[in-house]
């Protein structure tokens, strides 16, 4: 079995000219990656595939000492103000609670 066939990405969108720092760039990759997958179907990639690869980032990302898991958040919050996609930013949103830096309780 080979990789999908998959649309490309215009990475000049994806892509911005400078970061404040390599964990921003790290954390903006992240969830540029994350949320293609979770916008993919069935035809574009294979769902068990998808779930095994957001599953493990939960892992990975719930398991950061908590100023990493906070500090990721906070990131992730400020990604989320300045976007202007609806459908992302509630991906952004979501982000937090749904790959285990928060508790549910939080």
């Amino acid at each position: 079995m080979g990789w999908p066939t998959l649309p490309l990405i215009p990475w000049e969108a994806l892509v911005t000219s400078s970061y404040p720092s390599l964990t921003r760039a790290l954390a903006e990759a992240l969830v540029d990656v994350l949320c293609f997958i979770d916008g993919t179907d069935d035809e574009q990639l294979d769902q068990d595939d998808a779930v095994k690869v957001m599953e493990g980032v939960g892992h990975v990302v719930s398991t950061l000492p908590s100023e990493q898991r906070q500090e990721l958040t906070e990131l992730v919050g400020e990604m989320a103000a300045a976007e202007t996609d609806s459908a992302r930013r509630a991906f952004l949103e979501e982000f937090p609670e749904g790959f285990g830096l928060i508790d549910d309780a939080s």
